[in-house]
């Protein structure tokens, strides 16, 4: 017999939420870089097309199971495929995807938390370019300073979540994403009076023949489903928190025009300054570690921006990790019949105790041989694992299981009830069943170098 299950109290901090989690570092951290990396243009604009005619299929098929089963993905998976072990496999799948990028989400989350502190006491103040970009290498090899910051965050994601989905998530959300919005905005102005601000929109949404190339493509998808969250049982989790009478397709359009609106403010944040200042915007995931911080040391009242800039990487982080944590604890009371209190206690106590050799990382002490065994060390193989196997795995799962294993009936009832968009339910089964597979597919085979996609197109 099911418990009787926590709701949302308003429409408004459902939407906060769930975008909070959708947007995350995603939009602040990765997205601008991969944008560099990708030479903008194409990459950013096949992005936008992905995220709604892919990433949001998938995403409106984890709310409909969530909505239906009133469950976390586990018990979502397995009563929807009726009592399959097979299918409840996948919905553990998701979980262990969730805890172990959560486990290093942590450790970033941490960097913005002690570069917001850095900032404050004007870290850059009379050092060298060089000087500036080392400061990250020191941060990184630094076993003590990572984690203390990894407890701190984690202390807070913990006491959000240990507060319930009414009066932890959901308030904490409507105060954490309009200080982000307000902040990202006031960053966006002041960059847009950068002699730079020209050919930043230039890069960005400027498409140019060089720029376009099948990794560029699958790129860009790979993007948008990281983007959107599907994939790790936060949808299906928060979905569930949802009434009967929500409008899923309105929700999940809302959610996404959200996420590419912050992805976008936030590379016509920063690249404005690179260019600005004469950077080159293919800096890597170092890009607001490194770079950033030398730049805000050339502007007026760089206290003040840098602060600003990096207490936004800590709320964006912050609803990344409390929507994580949720599927943890979520699971964990549905499994074992725990409470929240203890589920929320000893599911942050895991993930901070798997995240410690990912934090510890830079200094080579944690399983000195790790790297001379895996070609990469703690932090850098679980990034790989999850972001080219875990989670494109879910996700092509994920739309299987909607798309074929499910009852047609049910399916159906349950996406148009409380929906004035009826209509959408044949071409998003279309891209559920064909389309979205065949792109994951796609997705993995790339990412995993299985197959060179890009010698297909491409003449010796």
């Amino acid at each position: 017999m099911h418990k009787k299950r926590e709701h949302w109290a308003t429409r408004a901090g459902f939407l906060l939420a769930t975008a909070g989690s959708a947007i995350g570092l995603g939009s602040l951290w990765r997205f601008p870089y991969m944008a560099g990396e990708n030479g903008g243009g194409y990459f950013v604009l096949l992005f936008i097309g992905f995220t709604f005619l892919i990433g949001l299929p998938v995403f409106m098929a984890e709310l409909t199971m969530g909505r239906r089963s009133q469950r976390g993905p586990v018990l979502a998976f397995t009563e929807l495929a009726k009592n399959s072990h097979i299918w409840r496999l996948v919905g553990w799948l998701a979980v262990i995807t969730t805890f172990v990028i959560l486990s290093y989400y942590l450790v970033i989350s941490g960097w913005s938390l002690n570069y917001a502190f850095m900032s404050l006491n004007q870290f850059y103040k009379g050092k060298s370019y060089d000087e500036i970009v080392q400061v990250f290498d020191i941060v990184y090899k630094s076993p003590q300073m990572n984690v203390f910051w990894l407890f701190i965050f984690m202390i807070m994601t913990g006491g959000i979540v240990f507060g319930g989905v009414r009066k932890g998530i959901e308030k904490w959300s409507r105060i954490l994403m309009p200080a982000l919005f307000i902040i990202l905005v006031g960053l966006f102005i002041n960059s847009m009076t950068l002699s730079g601000a020209g050919q930043a929109f230039k890069f960005i949404f400027s498409p140019r023949g060089s720029a376009l190339s099948a990794t560029t493509v699958l790129n860009a998808l790979g993007m948008a489903f990281f983007a959107l969250s599907v994939g790790l049982g936060v949808l299906i989790t928060y979905g569930s928190y949802m009434h009967s009478n929500d409008d899923i397709p309105k929700t999940a359009l809302i959610i996404a025009l959200l996420d590419i609106s912050v992805s976008l403010l936030a590379a016509l944040m920063i690249f404005p300054i690179i260019f600005t200042y004469g950077f080159q915007p293919q800096e890597g995931v170092g890009l607001i570690f490194k770079v950033l911080p030398v730049l805000f040391a050339q502007m007026p009242g760089a206290l003040l921006i840098s602060t600003v800039f990096f207490l936004l990487i800590v709320f964006t982080a912050l609803t990344s990790t409390i929507s994580l944590l949720e599927v943890l604890v979520a699971t964990s009371m549905e499994t074992f019949n725990w409470t929240r209190k203890k589920s929320a206690i000893l599911a942050s106590c895991a993930v901070f105790i798997f995240a410690l050799p990912s934090a510890l990382s830079g200094a080579g002490k944690f399983f000195p041989l790790w790297e001379k065994v895996y070609g990469k060390n703690f932090f850098e193989t679980f990034d790989y694992l999850t972001g080219s196997w875990f989670l494109p795995l879910s996700g092509i799962l994920t739309a299987v299981f909607v798309g074929w294993a499910i009852s047609p009936e049910m399916r159906k009832k349950e996406f148009i009830e409380g929906s004035k968009y009826k209509w959408v339910y044949v071409p998003w089964l279309l891209i559920l069943k064909y389309i979205a597979p065949l792109a994951i597919v796609l997705i993995i085979l790339n990412k995993s170098n299985l197959v060179n996609i890009d010698a297909f197109f491409c003449r010796n």
